[in-house]
């Protein structure tokens, strides 16, 4: 089962990246909800997130955890929501966004639209 997101962990495709493991990886997403949108997938292909291995879901949900402080320090929020919706790419993945209110994490409102220099911005703030 590849996806794009594989293809992103093959470096096939590139991404901008937060943070990484031997087990996962978080990289922006490039059609965010708010500022500072990130996407964290575990390395193996496994499309349903509640199919993943209790020791791995666990070390992906800490891996998260590590990823959301990280964001928090440099993306003013006054939380970070966590969703998992698993409709639009078949592979595992939760979504980390910075919240000024609950509307923030509506994934039926119209995404941010950021160029690429916008994105790499971002991420640099992120990992500076």
């Amino acid at each position: 089962m590849s996806s794009i997101f594989s293809k992103i962990i093959a470096s096939d495709i590139p991404c901008y990246k937060i943070d990484e493991n031997d087990e996962f990886l978080a990289f922006l997403d490039i059609m965010p909800l708010t500022i500072g949108h990130v996407l964290v997938i575990p390395k193996i292909e496994i499309d349903y997130i509640f199919d993943i291995e209790d020791d791995v879901l666990a070390r992906m949900m800490v891996f998260a955890k590590s990823v959301a402080k990280k964001v928090e320090n440099k993306i003013e929020c006054k939380r970070m929501g966590v969703a998992v919706i698993g409709l639009e790419v078949p592979h595992a993945h939760m979504h980390l966004v910075p919240l000024q209110s609950v509307s923030d994490i509506n994934f039926e409102k119209a995404k941010l639209s950021l160029s690429s220099e916008e994105l790499e911005t971002i991420a640099k703030r992120i990992n500076g």
